[in-house]
C-alpha cells in the first residue's frame, strides 16, 4: 500500500508573501476569541511535578493538554492534532522569564488508501480504520490515518537557540507514535494496553538519562463546573459541598503532551533564599501565519489547505485559569500571544484584580471581595513565587527563585521529595489543605490537584494572613461543585487516566 507522508507541499510557495514574525492571538479553555476558530492548538491544563511513580522520584513530569471538549464519540475523524503547528513546553531555570529548555513537539499525519472490493471495482472505505487496531503500537494495516511526530530540544531561545532531535531509545529513531484516539471497544479492544505500548523511552540530549515520552488522547481527572461558573457563578451553594456532581468535564477527553525529564537536567541558577533549585514552566502553540484554502482538495497530498511563513504563538498556559478569570476580556488575546518576560503589562489585572469584585456580587455577597490593594498575596502566587514561614519567621516552604523576573508561569521547588505514590494519598487542596501538602499546587501542579477551589479561595484572600493582612471572609470554603476524581488518574507515567471510548459497548465482533 502506498503511505503517504503528508507535509504541506505549497507552504514554500507562500512563505515569501508572510512576515519574519508578529503577534498573534490565543487562548486556554476557549476563553479567547480567536483560539475557537483553531481549537487542534487550544492549551487548556499544565501540570509540572516531580515524578511520584515508584522508582522515579529523579524525574519531573511535564504533561501539556490540548484539544478541549472532546466528545469521545467524535469520530469518523475524531481529534488529530494539527501538523502544521507547533507544540511547546518552556522552562526556565535562571529566574528571568524567558525560556532556557524548549520541547518542541512536531506532528506528521501518516495515510494509507484502503480499499474494498465492492464488485468489480476497488473502493476507498470511509472510516479511519476498517478492522482492530492493537495492542502492538505498530499494529497499525487496518489505519487508513494516524500520526506521529517528533521532539526537538532547544536549549535558549525558542526560535534562535540550539535545536537537537530526541531519539527513541528502542529504534534509534526520530519518530514516535502516537496512538488513534479511543475509537471503541471494538476497534481497540484493550485500549489500556494499546496505549501503554506508546510510551517511549527517549534520550534527551543534554541530559544524562533516559526520559520518557507520550503524545496522545487522554482522560483528564480535571474538574470544573464550566457552565454555572461563566454563568456569574450560577451554583445554588458556593459555600457548601465541594462535590456536588457538576463536573462538566466527566464526559470529556482531552490530548496530552508527556514528558519526564531527569530533574537535574531541568535545573539550572535559579534558587530560593534557602539554596533550593526551583524551575518555571508554561506551553505555548503556534501555527503559521498564512492559510491558503484549496477550493479543489485532491489526493496528491494537496489538502483542503495549505500553511507558510513563520510560526507565530496562539496559546499560552502557565498557571491554571488566568485567562480565563484574571485577564481583562479585551486583553485576552494579547496576553496568549505575549511571553513571560512582558508580562508587566498586566500587572494591574493581578493587583486590583476583577474577579473577586463579581465573586461577592454573583454570590450575593456570601464571600465579600478583600478590600487590600495591591494584592501581593496575588502577585506571590501568580507572579514570583511564595515564601511561608512559621511563628518564629523560619522558612517552612518555598518556590520563589531569589531576585526573580516578575512572570505568569508555574513555579516547582525541585528539592522538596515526590508526591506520596498512591493518587489517594494526596491532598487535592494542596497548600491550602488542613495539612499542607508542599509537593501540590501552587508548588507546580499535580493531577490531582483541585486548581478550582484553590484558585477561588485564593482570589477572596485565604493567603492574605500569609502576607500580615486579614482574610474577610476568614477562609471561607468557596467551592465550584465540582471535585477531582481520583480514580482515573494513574500512579504511573503518564498519569492521566485511560480516555472514554467512543463506543463503551463491549467488543460485539462475531
Amino acid at each position: 500500500m502506498n503511505v503517504i507522508l503528508k507535509r504541506s507541499a505549497l507552504a514554500a510557495t507562500i512563505a515569501g508573501l508572510c512576515l519574519a514574525s508578529g503577534q498573534g492571538f490565543a487562548s486556554s479553555h476557549r476563553e479567547a476569541p480567536f483560539i475557537t476558530e483553531v481549537p487542534k492548538v487550544d492549551g487548556t491544563d499544565f501540570y509540572m511535578f516531580r515524578s511520584y511513580e515508584s522508582g522515579r522520584q529523579d524525574y519531573v513530569t511535564l504533561i501539556a493538554n490540548y484539544l478541549p471538549l472532546q466528545a469521545p464519540y467524535g469520530g469518523p475523524n475524531y481529534f488529530a492534532l494539527d501538523e502544521d503547528a507547533i507544540y511547546e513546553i518552556h522552562i526556565d531555570n535562571t529566574a528571568d522569564a524567558k525560556e532556557d529548555i524548549t520541547f518542541q513537539f512536531a506532528m506528521t499525519d501518516v495515510e494509507q488508501d484502503l480499499q474494498l472490493p465492492i464488485g468489480d471495482k476497488m473502493v476507498s472505505a470511509p472510516l479511519k480504520n476498517i478492522g482492530g487496531i492493537g495492542p502492538a503500537a505498530t499494529a497499525t494495516d487496518n489505519v487508513q490515518a494516524r500520526q506521529e511526530y517528533t521532539l526537538n530540544v532547544i536549549r535558549g531561545d525558542r526560535r534562535s537557540g540550539t535545536v537537537q532531535t530526541a531519539t527513541n531509545v528502542s529504534t534509534g529513531t526520530e519518530t514516535f507514535r502516537k496512538p488513534l484516539d479511543n475509537i471503541g471497544n471494538k476497534s481497540i479492544p484493550d485500549y489500556a494496553a494499546y496505549a501503554g505500548n506508546h510510551v517511549t523511552e527517549v534520550a534527551i540530549p543534554g541530559c544524562s538519562a533516559n526520559g520518557r515520552v507520550f503524545v496522545g488522547q487522554r482522560k483528564d481527572a480535571f474538574a470544573v463546573n464550566l457552565g454555572e461558573i461563566f454563568d456569574l457563578v450560577n451554583i445554588s451553594n458556593p459555600t457548601g459541598t465541594r462535590d456536588q456532581n457538576l463536573d462538566q468535564l466527566a464526559n470529556a477527553n482531552v490530548t496530552s503532551f508527556a514528558v519526564e525529564v531527569p530533574t537535574d537536567c531541568l535545573t539550572g541558577s535559579a534558587v530560593t533564599a534557602g539554596g533550593d533549585p526551583v524551575i518555571g514552566g508554561w506551553t505555548t502553540a503556534s501555527v503559521r501565519q498564512a492559510r491558503v484554502l484549496n477550493p479543489e482538495p485532491t489526493v496528491d497530498g494537496k489538502g483542503a489547505s495549505v500553511e507558510g511563513g513563520a510560526y507565530t504563538q496562539v496559546s499560552r498556559l502557565g498557571m491554571p485559569l488566568v485567562n480565563e478569570v484574571v485577564i481583562g476580556l479585551k486583553d485576552k488575546d494579547r496576553f496568549n500571544a505575549s511571553e513571560p518576560m512582558g508580562d508587566t503589562q498586566f500587572l494591574d489585572y493581578v493587583t486590583n484584580p476583577t474577579l473577586p469584585a463579581l465573586l461577592e456580587i454573583t454570590t450575593n455577597s456570601a464571600v465579600v471581595a478583600p478590600q487590600v490593594f495591591p494584592r501581593n498575596d496575588l502577585v506571590a502566587t501568580f507572579l514570583t513565587g511564595i515564601t511561608l514561614a512559621d511563628g518564629g519567621g523560619n522558612v517552612i516552604f518555598s518556590n520563589q527563585p531569589d531576585g526573580g523576573t516578575p512572570s505568569e508561569m508555574l513555579r516547582l521547588n525541585t528539592a522538596i521529595p515526590a508526591a506520596d505514590p498512591a493518587v489517594a494519598n494526596q491532598n487535592d487542596l494542596g497548600l491550602l489543605a488542613s495539612s499542607p501538602d508542599a509537593t501540590g499546587f501552587p508548588n507546580g501542579r499535580r493531577p490531582v490537584d483541585d486548581v478550582v477551589d484553590i484558585e477561588l479561595r485564593v482570589a477572596i484572600g485565604a493567603t492574605l494572613p500569609f502576607f500580615g493582612e486579614t482574610d474577610p471572609n476568614n477562609g471561607a470554603p468557596l467551592v465550584d461543585g465540582a471535585v477531582v476524581d481520583q480514580s482515573l488518574l494513574l500512579d504511573g507515567f503518564p498519569y492521566l487516566g485511560t480516555p472514554l471510548p467512543g463506543s463503551p459497548n463491549p467488543n460485539n465482533a462475531p
